[in-house]
């Protein structure tokens, strides 16, 4: 079946519907919706439908179908849906429809239909339809789905911005390459984002201020500090692959997972300033300069980081930098690899009875060292995460047994987690540095320490490749 997808207008339109029942009340409660006229003609009509005709000043004859009915009620149907129980009245239905040339629907009989009634996704004045000619009701719902999670509720409200601000724009930017980049910079950018966090006055000043000044505008960039989450890519927030997939450069770590890489567009320019221990590709004050210079280019830039730009991530010292330059900026959190990685090892982090309280512990200080309050880190009944402590696992376990944790304390060592080569080593604070000097663990890695940890045992869901 050959379709070609079309939007009417449909005010006050009326269209008739024979059947009462179920299946044909989800149907006209799409038509009512938009304010079309429902008739209905059935030998029995239930409750709901009953009211919803009603309430669109339509009429309800409870008789059965006739050709003959529908032309002494004298209205001129946009259109006509067969959905009863019985084929031949349906047939009946179309038969009659076509000779009036009248458009009709017949219901689960897609050779009789004119027409099919797409999934839509809707967000105020934004509409999407999404059919595939009727082959397959359940693929085109779980293409809606999926796709609903892509489009948030705030298109509408930029939808409705866009059309209020449209013949304003095309009276005052006369050159058509201008235009173009205008409304581009401005469904991509700072206004865009700021109607989307429901920021309406910001986004009118904004807006206001871009138009006095198009070619400045245009050439006014942004940047997006961007969480990656632990490197699983369903773990992305929406909004995160939202801006990466609509962004001109990336900006990324050495804990990017390759996955999450793969989803960035091919055109989009990639920058790699990752950070190992004692190699640093590109120094921190450098790479706020880089922000800055090509948000400066009218770019729109990504700052990709591994995990949470919060969480041990440097994102409050580069947008201190954005912030100096007069930069618009957003940040996008991520999940935290303490999160991520305990969820996927089956190792809660905190646990009724067992531990009340989390610590997250950089396992690298500023200097290089690891000289951290160890008294305060072996209080009972706490769970402790290390972030970058696997080149200090000795150092971290030995030190913690000095200060009178435990040697038989549960601790784990979750390397690559969430990703299809995650590897969970679980041991005691006096095992486990032995039992890694032949596995190569690299990074990223994380240690938890706690009595949580042997939950994994039982917990434990998640297998890699």
């Amino acid at each position: 079946m050959k379709v070609i997808p079309l939007f009417h207008k449909c005010d006050s339109q009326r269209c008739l519907f024979v059947g009462g029942g179920k299946i044909a009340l989800r149907k006209a409660k799409y038509f009512a919706d938009k304010g079309l006229v429902i008739d209905v003609i059935a030998t029995t009509i239930i409750h709901e439908m009953r009211n919803l005709v009603n309430e669109s000043q339509g009429v309800c004859l409870e008789k059965e179908f006739s050709e003959q009915l529908v032309v002494n009620v004298q209205y001129k149907y946009w259109c006509i849906v067969a959905a009863t129980d019985e084929k031949s009245i349906n047939s009946r239905v179309a038969k009659f429809a076509k000779t009036h040339d009248t458009m009709v629907n017949v219901v689960d009989q897609q050779e009789l239909c004119d027409f099919i009634f797409p999934a839509t996704i809707e967000r105020e004045s934004l509409i999407i339809a999404i059919s595939n000619s009727g082959s397959s009701p359940i693929l085109t719902r779980l293409l809606k789905q999926q796709l609903s999670m892509l489009i948030p509720d705030a298109y509408g409200k930029l939808s409705q911005f866009v059309g209020r601000k449209r013949e304003k724009v095309k009276a005052a930017i006369a050159d058509k390459k201008t235009l173009v980049s205008f409304w581009e910079h401005v469904l991509q950018g700072s206004i865009a984002e700021a109607i989307f966090s429901g920021k309406q006055l910001e986004a009118d000043q904004k807006f206001e201020l871009a138009l006095a000044e198009p070619e400045k505008f245009n050439r006014c960039g942004d940047v997006s500090l961007i969480g990656a989450g632990p490197g699983d890519p369903d773990l992305l927030t929406v909004r995160a692959l939202r801006l990466l997939q609509q962004s001109d450069i990336v900006f990324y770590d050495n804990l990017v997972s390759q996955e999450v890489m793969a989803l960035i567009s091919a055109d989009t320019e990639l920058f790699y300033v990752g950070k190992k221990r004692d190699n640093h590709a590109v120094p921190q004050h450098d790479i706020n300069k880089l922000l800055v210079e090509h948000a400066k280019l009218g770019k729109h830039v990504a700052r990709l980081k591994g995990g949470d730009p919060f969480v041990f991530g440097r994102g409050g010292e580069e947008i201190a930098s954005l912030i100096d330059e007069k930069i618009a900026f957003q940040v996008v959190p991520g999940i935290t690899a303490a999160n991520g990685c305990s969820a996927y090892a089956g190792i809660p982090l905190t646990s009724r009875g067992i531990a009340q309280s989390v610590q997250f512990v950089t396992g690298q200080l500023k200097d290089g060292s690891i000289d951290l309050n160890w008294t305060e880190l072996v209080a009972p009944n706490k769970t402790l995460v290390f972030y970058m402590g696997l080149a200090g696992l000795p150092v971290i376990c030995d030190a913690l047994m000095q200060h009178g944790m435990p040697t038989s304390m549960p601790i784990a060592l979750i390397e690559k987690g969430t990703t299809q080569e995650q590897r969970v080593f679980i041991s005691t604070l006096d095992e486990l540095p032995n039992k890694l000097l032949n596995e190569k663990v690299k990074s990223p890695s994380l240690i938890i320490v706690g009595e949580v940890v042997a939950l994994s045992k039982k917990l434990q869901w998640f297998q890699g490749s």
